[in-house]
């Protein structure tokens, strides 16, 4: 096997390799619903005493995450605003929230 052929193996082997953590995390953490601003709020609006769990993050510009659960499901947004929360939440905030 020259070089190259390693390399290209090796490199085939880390995809695969990530790919599988990939697919664990998510079988770990169970569905996640990633929806639009407006319709996280509308899910909040459902949901009697719902948590929400928010982070700031954002590498070029700050943006604000978050997370909520309603019905089984997990319920992601992304925005570059803070949203306009409910006041009846329990907000737990984070360093970070992670998504696979």
């Amino acid at each position: 096997m020259t070089n190259g052929a390693a390399a290209g193996a090796a490199s085939a082997s880390g995809a695969a390799v990530a790919a599988a953590a990939i697919a664990q995390a998510i079988r770990a953490s169970g569905a996640i619903v990633r929806v639009q601003p407006p319709d996280f709020l509308s899910v909040l609006a459902r949901a009697s005493q719902p948590v929400v769990v928010v982070a700031t993050g954002g590498f070029w510009s700050k943006s604000y995450q978050y997370l909520t659960s309603y019905k089984g499901l997990a319920f992601y947004t992304k925005s570059p605003l803070p949203l306009n929360l409910p006041l009846d939440i329990d907000l737990v905030e984070a360093k970070k929230i992670w998504i696979p």
